[in-house]
């Protein structure tokens, strides 16, 4: 568990599954990451993070605010898939409720884990994050972290139907050597 000032980053339990089903049937949040998702389709993907965190040691975690206990999203590291410039190497990500931006929980809980994955993943030299263009609270919040746009890197999402709005994507990075200038 990394533990933040408000926040946990923590491994996922069964009971995340209604709270994060919310989430991700909430039209604001899922606008720029493609259609309303099943209970069904979210326990799947709890599983898939779950997977991740068993074969490397880290996954999109859950955020949980430690004054109420409350789920707020997820947050954490997973590697990049195939198809994507960035295949395999390690990519930060973040979804919260809505009801919850613009608060500074995805700044904190983005914060802890890039600083977990400098401390742990000692052969990356960087890592990145992803998004659409059309995004600016994401890629605001990829820019106030310190990451760098990679615009040689613009690619279509290989899950993303072709001509689909959504299917471009813009990568961001962040070297670990200017994380550490910035805050180590």
């Amino acid at each position: 568990m990394i533990e933040t000032e408000r926040l946990y980053l923590r491994e996922w339990r069964n009971d995340d599954v209604a709270a994060l089903h919310q989430i991700c049937t909430d039209p604001r949040v899922m606008e720029f990451l493609g259609p309303l998702q099943t209970r069904a389709e979210v326990s799947s993907a709890i599983d898939r993070q779950r997977g991740y965190q068993h074969m490397y040691g880290h996954c999109y975690w859950a955020i949980e605010r430690k004054s109420d206990e409350r789920l707020l999203g997820f947050c954490g590291i997973q590697p990049e898939p195939p198809g994507t410039p960035i295949a395999g190497k390690p990519d930060v990500g973040w979804r919260l409720a809505h009801d919850v931006w613009g608060k500074g929980y995805a700044l904190e809980a983005a914060r802890a884990a890039i600083d977990w994955g400098f401390a742990q993943l000692h052969a990356e030299d960087a890592l990145w994050a992803i998004t659409v263009p059309a995004n600016r609270r994401s890629w605001g919040l990829m820019e106030r972290l310190g990451m760098q746009r990679r615009r040689d890197l613009d690619f279509d999402h290989p899950s993303v139907p072709s001509g689909d709005p959504l299917g471009p994507h813009i990568a961001y990075t962040i070297a670990r050597s200017a994380w550490n200038g910035v805050h180590g």
